[in-house]
């Protein structure tokens, strides 16, 4: 296992962070799931107020069954932003009853999601004074925040200085965050990477048509290679359903060289693949199409459409495409089929995409069953 610096907090932290939403399905599994991710080497245990029982099976576990003393582990919870003091201040408290511990390591500002979120934080009697509070009382050590939300809601949030790390995504199939990355570093801010093998492409159950184009590597690893080859990125969340799903991306713990000459190949094949693949129907992400009257998420949507038609990630297509109308600020959007062929985003689109046909292409290939599931 690697350790890597978090940003000006001055933790050093395993090049692999374990997240708690998924291996809730008993305390028994939870505890083998601890015990194996910190003999692996994991240091740092990420949880959420959102998260089930996930913080009250944690506050069970960690001070007397784990391997190693409290000391020798980090521990991240993320309460929601609210414009009331009051209510952060109560939920910080409950936060610290279930976990049973006298302070955390970190505490993030969970699902810093929109302008309206942004401006709960920046309110002078809102929420960030009960964490200053936090702080002051030595309950809370560092502050960050995550986010599933714009490119600009991001970086509007890393410029207000309140926060020491960030949570995000960025994978090499979505690196539209790239530019926040970049002003994370400025700021010296930690910088944690949400679920890169589920919501960086479910490739954990990679299409064959895409574990044949990464040959001879897994797309797994590629991703994986594509993040940890970075120095900017300080650890990657792996949020295993069991102990044993802790194997496959342990094995790449070690491997944070840069990028080998076969890597940078196959990269650039893949680039080529696409290219060659959808022509003049490729959605570049550049997003100058929204805003969207309909409230569509048009570079997302057709983002989607690429990789199902590219590398066959249609099942990843749907899982994703699925959460619009369903995640509210956690997967903001309406479907592809709400469009109405107005026709505002045709002139904007550098391409000149036909993006009325490509939305109802994509509809037809991602609609499926809705659900819904825990944020994070």
């Amino acid at each position: 296992m690697q350790y890597r610096r978090f940003g000006k907090t001055n933790l050093n932290f395993s090049v692999f962070s374990l997240g708690t939403m998924r291996c809730l399905a008993s305390p028994t599994n939870v505890r083998q799931t601890l015990k194996q991710a910190v003999e692996l080497g994991i240091n740092h245990i990420e949880t959420a107020s959102s998260y089930g029982k996930s913080e009250e099976y944690l506050g069970e576990i960690i001070n007397s069954e784990l391997p190693v003393s409290r000391s020798q582990i980090y521990i991240t919870t993320k309460i929601p932003p609210t414009a009331d003091a009051d209510k952060m201040r109560w939920w910080i408290d409950e936060s610290f009853k279930r976990l049973k511990l006298d302070y955390i390591d970190c505490l993030g500002i969970h699902g810093l999601n929109t302008w309206e979120h942004f401006d709960c934080i920046k309110q002078k009697n809102g929420c960030m004074q009960a964490v200053e509070e936090a702080i002051a009382d030595g309950r809370v050590k560092h502050i960050g925040f995550s986010s599933h939300g714009s490119l600009e809601v991001i970086i509007a949030a890393i410029n207000t200085g309140l926060f020491e790390f960030v949570n995000l995504h960025y994978y090499y199939f979505f690196q539209r965050n790239y530019p926040a990355i970049k002003l994370a570093l400025l700021k010296d801010m930690g910088i944690f990477i949400i679920s890169p093998a589920d919501k960086g492409g479910r490739l954990y159950t990679p299409p064959p048509a895409l574990t044949s184009l990464c040959k001879p590597f897994s797309p797994l690893e590629l991703n994986y290679r594509f993040l940890l080859s970075d120095p900017r990125i300080s650890t990657l969340s792996v949020g295993p359903a069991n102990p044993k799903e802790l194997e496959e991306p342990l094995k790449f713990a070690d491997r944070t060289e840069k990028l080998t000459i076969e890597e940078i190949t196959i990269f650039k094949s893949l680039e080529n693949h696409i290219n060659s693949v959808l022509g003049t129907d490729k959605c570049s992400q550049c997003y100058d199409c929204l805003p969207c009257p309909k409230n569509i998420n048009i570079p997302e949507v057709l983002r989607l459409r690429n990789l199902a038609i590219a590398y066959d990630m249609t099942e990843y297509g749907k899982y994703r495409y699925r959460m619009f109308e369903n995640a509210g600020h956690w997967f903001p959007g309406m479907k592809a089929n709400r469009c109405t062929e107005c026709g505002d985003c045709l002139p904007r689109c550098p391409e000149e995409l036909d993006i009325p046909k490509l939305l109802q292409d994509t509809h037809n290939r991602l609609k499926g069953k809705e659900g819904r599931r825990l944020w994070g």
